[in-house]
């Protein structure tokens, strides 16, 4: 994840994200750096618009962050479950489209 720091960094402070900035961020935090590592963040973010991502991602996380409404008095616990079950299978299957950038926070 420490990668994926050093690009973000890299690109809040509006410097070029290439191997040799990231290795430099992760060797002044005193992260060993492991070349194969920054080789591949760099490809991965090879074309990729890292502003429009932020955004799509938190507007991805913003449903689940949203407080769930309370049940109606007297609903059944069960029914109300069924519906969250619902929402987050459609959430997951909007989270598949960002599987691209995701990748790079395994």
């Amino acid at each position: 994840m420490e990668y994926v720091y050093a690009a973000l960094l890299l690109h809040k402070a509006g410097k070029p994200v290439d191997e040799n900035g990231v290795s430099s961020v992760l060797k002044a935090a005193g992260v060993e750096v492991n070349e194969a590592r920054v080789k591949a963040l760099v490809a991965a973010l090879e074309g990729i618009n890292i502003d429009e991502a932020i955004s799509k991602a938190a507007f991805a996380a913003a449903p689940a962050a949203a407080p769930a409404a309370a049940p109606a008095a007297g609903a059944p616990a069960a029914a109300e479950a069924k519906p969250k079950e619902e929402e987050k299978k459609k959430e997951e299957e909007e989270a598949t489209g960002m599987e691209g950038l995701s990748a790079l926070f395994g």
